[in-house]
């Protein structure tokens, strides 16, 4: 299957419902239609063709969240002109296996690499979010996630547009204007990374009471969520966000239940369309409780790199596509991540998982952010090194030392606490821990 006629079930059979609105850095905000939109993309795709664009070529987008083209061609006068085009639509076909965009990976723990998704792929996605999280036309998304990002297009816009609800598009996520945002909006969806969910926790108790009774679902993922900020984001919205882990490769793959325990601490179960196994070094499927490498299968998997084949045969064995990331299932099916095995910690023979001691250090007062990483030892090959953004007023270090003794086993204990004035993140939100200060032991 391609992805249009999915959208077509709101380009065309909803054209006159309200489909989308859009704040300008000015505050001006301008509504649509959905068939304003499929106006707007079959001008705009006759314009291209008219320029020279065909079947094959590639357009590259920089650009914030915003309803304007970007292209290599002045954005005002590319406007402009795709206003005089038939609003007609040009037929191209395509099917699943068609290649529709180069996504790159984050690169945090290297060089960047461009996976190739398929209509397929998209189609896939978005038939299985909808239906898992029960998205209809009578919901309200508001939209803060960079749309250069699967998060935000293959979970959110795509989400929108076969489901056909209204969306309110944000160039970015501010958290000063949050509450206003939510106030005005009154969104039933959120989608957003743990850095934002953090900062809707400074908002008044009696308005975040107010803001959760009408949100309906607030889905986090694209960087671990630590279960305190699960909790306290329960406690104060009343609302229980629901975590999934995804990648720029596969598109999502393993959700928390909407009807079901949406346990803190994990990323949930295989979603339907999903085959998921934890292998070993050897590529030896491991036992529940097992930590190994997350191995994923299903239409939701990219075709490969861009002019990568060396990258593509590496992460892909026997048609199953290696994620990179370890993690370890429960009996009842529940999937725990550990971290990236780019990530893992070899001490002195011990395999030490950071994300185990992040989590306690991130539960101790005045912590904003945390990561640990392995710096060399002349003795134990590596050691863990944490990384603190602290409150100095409320940290005490020597207490989270005493925690982390009485936790956690001795070669697990970090060497160091650095402290830095913020962690450095991409745009969604992971740390790339490449970037951090170097630490003289």
């Amino acid at each position: 299957m391609s992805l249009l006629p999915l959208f077509d079930v709101s380009l065309i059979a909803r054209a006159t419902r309200p489909a989308l609105e859009c704040e300008s850095a000015t505050g001006v905000v301008t509504a649509y239609t959905f068939g304003d939109l499929e106006t707007r993309s079959n001008r705009l795709a006759k314009l291209l063709r008219a320029r020279g664009l065909k079947t094959g070529d590639r357009i590259a987008f920089f650009l914030q969240n915003r309803i304007s083209e970007v292209a290599v061609w002045d954005v005002a006068a590319l406007t402009a002109e795709a206003a005089a085009q038939p609003a007609t639509r040009i037929a191209v076909p395509a099917d699943a296996d068609t290649p529709m965009s180069l996504i790159y990976t984050s690169g945090t723990t290297g060089a960047s690499k461009g996976a190739v998704l398929t209509q397929g792929n998209f189609a896939t996605n978005a038939l299985t979010l909808v239906t898992a999280w029960h998205i209809t036309r009578a919901d309200r998304y508001l939209a803060t996630l960079p749309l250069f990002h699967v998060h935000g297009l293959a979970n959110g816009l795509h989400c929108w547009l076969f489901s056909g609800c209204h969306l309110r598009l944000l160039e970015r996520f501010e958290h000063a204007k949050a509450a206003q945002w939510f106030e005005d909006y009154k969104p039933t969806l959120f989608f957003g990374v743990p850095a934002m969910f953090i900062r809707l926790l400074e908002l008044p108790a009696d308005l975040a009471r107010k803001i959760g009774a009408r949100l309906r679902l607030a889905v986090s993922g694209s960087a671990p969520l630590p279960a305190e900020v699960h909790e306290k984001f329960r406690q104060l919205y009343g609302s229980v966000i629901l975590e999934r882990y995804g990648m720029t490769e596969t598109l999502m793959n393993v959700g928390n239940p909407y009807a079901g325990e949406r346990r803190p601490g994990t990323v949930g179960l295989p979603l339907a369309h999903v085959a998921l196994k934890i292998c070993d070094e050897v590529n030896a499927p491991v036992a529940d409780g097992t930590a190994g490498e997350v191995w994923v299968k299903g239409p939701n998997v990219c075709s490969g790199y861009w002019r990568r084949p060396e990258a593509t045969a590496a992460a892909w064995t026997d048609g199953w596509f290696r994620t990179g990331d370890i993690g370890v299932r429960a009996p009842d099916g529940y999937i725990t991540l550990q971290g990236r095995r780019s990530d893992l910690i070899i001490s002195g023979g011990f395999n030490i998982y950071p994300r185990e001691i992040e989590e306690l250090i991130l539960e101790q007062p005045g912590v904003r952010e945390a990561t640990v990483v392995g710096q060399p030892d002349p003795v134990r090959g590596e050691v863990p090194v944490a990384y603190l953004a602290v409150d100095a007023e409320k940290f005490n270090e020597a207490a989270t030392v005493a925690l982390l003794r009485s936790q956690l086993a001795s070669f697990k204990q970090p060497k160091a606490f650095v402290r830095v004035d913020s962690l450095p993140r991409t745009a969604l939100g992971k740390v790339q821990k490449r970037l951090l200060p170097p630490w003289q032991g």
